[in-house]
């Protein structure tokens, strides 16, 4: 046998690991906003003995599709949110893509009625996408493609003057978006509209306090 020691290969992302000191509240949240199943959990997952410290962490595993798991969360009691967490480096948000224009409208609308809001939405040119906190403040996003195909999509972010110029997108209201849609325009007038600023929030998103 014969390794490859030479070419770079191009894993593809399989999972995000998360930390958090209240697995439960974690869970049902994923559950809600994306589907996620249960798969596996362990009350002690590395055998530690009854009474230690490590007897006290739990794991679970999630998915929302064929893959074994999507998240890994371990729970750590103690564990409680960084208020400073804006001024820490960090990884700033794992994205999950949708099917079209109307299943991220039809989300946003079944989560809303939930008390479950973006914390600012934005149509970025190749994609259109909603940012939310999970209950210990990880940033989750929920995209859609806003082309027929993905090497559209790519040749926009290479190619575009209005993506080389704002690349973090146009400031959206997603009620705004749902109006229009269920008026009738499709998703491709919608984002046409979206960079003539027709659908700007009431208030504009400040970076600084979220990214």
């Amino acid at each position: 046998m014969t390794l490859n020691t030479d070419a770079i290969l191009h894993p593809k992302l399989q999972h995000v690991g998360l930390l958090t000191g209240d697995l439960q509240r974690l869970f049902q949240w994923y559950q809600t906003v994306l589907g996620m199943r249960l798969v596996s959990a362990s009350p002690n997952p590395t055998a530690a003995p009854e009474g230690s410290p490590a007897a006290a962490i739990r794991a679970a595993f999630l998915s929302n599709d064929e893959i074994s798991h999507r998240l890994a969360v371990i729970e750590v009691p103690g564990l409680i949110r960084d208020p400073q967490r804006s001024h820490h480096l960090r990884i700033q948000h794992i994205a999950f893509e949708v099917n079209s224009l109307d299943d991220l409208l039809g989300t946003y609308v079944r989560l809303k009625r939930g008390g479950i809001v973006p914390v600012f939405s934005v149509d970025e040119g190749p994609q259109t996408a909603f940012y939310y906190e999970d209950p210990d403040g990880n940033s989750v996003e929920l995209n859609v493609n806003n082309y027929t195909d993905r090497w559209a999509a790519l040749d926009h972010m290479q190619t575009s003057e209005a993506f080389a110029r704002k690349p973090l997108g146009m400031d959206l209201d997603p009620d705004k978006l749902v109006a229009a849609r269920e008026a009738g325009a499709s998703p491709w007038e919608i984002h046409v509209r979206a960079w003539q600023e027709e659908f700007l929030p009431g208030r504009a998103f400040d970076p600084a306090n979220v990214l």
